[in-house]
């Protein structure tokens, strides 16, 4: 499985996360000539090579044009004072590809709710004070542009570095990690007092809270290759932030597939099978039953369908066709599976397929193809269970 590991030993900022990225080998001129697919101020985006403590990296300054620089100084439409609908306005309307849109809008909407919760207002309220201004867009965005060039199957991150003492914020000063930064990383591993300064910023923060998958300071990596962003602060550790384009070793694989539930107490228990060959027959993954209790003590039956995300109109039009219901919610799920593979093997009563499942370099899973066993066992006059027995000898 192919990953992208942050290593974030001196924590993230946004344009150390894209000195990184474009230090793992994409053509800075991959990331300008993307950006220019949004309605943006005037800005000149610098990639320099440089160095940070005796180590090599990329380092990524955003710097406003004069005629950006005076336009936010006469205009009532302050650039650092941007409402995140005005920022959903400049992404969607964009050139930029669905992903890239879709990956960056989940971002800002990170950062939206964290400054929310912590002023007390709504998602629609807030006004971006840093994060709006033209540099930590284009870090945003940017970062959405250069996951989705890379083309990784999963996200990895150590525990992440904050630092310490006291930054300097839009509402006053406060103690690292600032407000919105400790509002993001909730949930997320941190480490704090390696030096007296901030290390991870609102923009860095929400770069990892909303793409990565897995943060863990022990996974085993076959690493492909190295990056290094570079920041702009100065400490007594190198302020750089490093990834790692790597391999895990896995026998599971990952995707993400819709499960589409409704309850239903009063529809007549012959139906249930007709709705469930209806689903399987548009496609669906998985259809199941599970006996419930609903208020009142009432008994009844929760039908689940797992699916993909293009069969949701299709599944809910069946749904609502061929059951009682008249509501349904809809959850997007993590599906883990193993590797398998399907062999036909020769017994003495037929030939049967079986399902292989591999767990790690050794172990394996097995199943025989049910409907095979059935006809083997009605050819032969035999027992299902002299079928499995046969089946057990040819098993390695």
């Amino acid at each position: 499985m192919k990953i992208l590991y942050y290593d974030c030993f001196a924590g993230i900022s946004g344009d150390m996360n894209l000195g990184a990225l474009l230090d793992l080998g994409i053509e800075p001129s991959y990331l300008i000539d993307e950006l220019k697919k949004i309605k943006l101020d005037e800005y000149q985006l610098k990639v320099t090579k440089e160095l940070k403590k005796g180590i090599e990296g990329t380092k990524v300054s955003v710097i406003a044009s004069e005629e950006a620089h005076h336009h936010k100084h006469h205009s009532h439409s302050h650039s650092h004072h941007r409402h995140y609908s005005e920022i959903k306005k400049i992404i969607e309307e964009s050139e930029l590809s669905e992903k890239v849109k879709s990956r960056a809008l989940k971002m800002f909407e990170k950062i939206g709710l964290a400054e929310a919760k912590i002023h007390g207002k709504t998602l629609e309220q807030i006004h971006f004070h840093e994060v709006g201004a033209v540099d930590s867009i284009v870090d945003i965005i940017g970062a959405a542009i250069l996951i989705e060039k890379l083309n990784i199957d999963k996200i990895y991150s150590s525990s992440v570095q904050v630092g310490g003492g006291f930054v300097e914020c839009a509402h006053g000063t406060f103690p690292v990690p600032a407000p919105a930064t400790t509002e993001i990383l909730t949930g997320i591993p941190i480490k704090k007092g390696l030096v007296e300064n901030e290390t991870t910023t609102p923009t860095g923060a929400t770069i990892l809270a909303t793409n990565v998958d897995v943060f863990d300071d022990k996974v085993q990596l076959r690493i492909k290759r190295t990056g290094y962003g570079i920041g702009h602060k100065d400490f007594g550790i190198p302020n750089t932030l490093r990834v790692h384009l790597a391999e895990i070793e896995t026998q599971t694989n990952y995707t993400t597939s819709i499960l589409t539930e409704c309850n239903i107490d009063d529809m007549n228990p012959e139906f249930y099978e007709f709705a469930m060959t209806k689903l399987f027959d548009a496609g669906a993954n998985d259809v199941y039953f599970t006996p419930i209790q609903m208020k009142k003590s009432r008994p009844a039956i929760k039908l689940s369908v797992l699916h993909t995300e293009e069969l949701c109109s299709v599944i809910e039009k069946i749904i609502f066709e061929h059951t009682s219901t008249i509501g349904l919610r809809r959850l997007t799920v993590e599906k883990a599976f193993l590797k398998r593979e399907t062999k036909s093997i020769d017994t003495k009563y037929g030939k049967i397929e079986i399902k292989v499942a591999h767990i790690g370099d050794s172990d394996k899973k097995w199943k025989p193809e049910y409907n095979d066993c059935i006809k083997l066992a009605n050819e032969n006059n035999i027992s299902l269970q002299e079928i499995y027995n046969e089946i057990n000898k040819h098993i390695e």
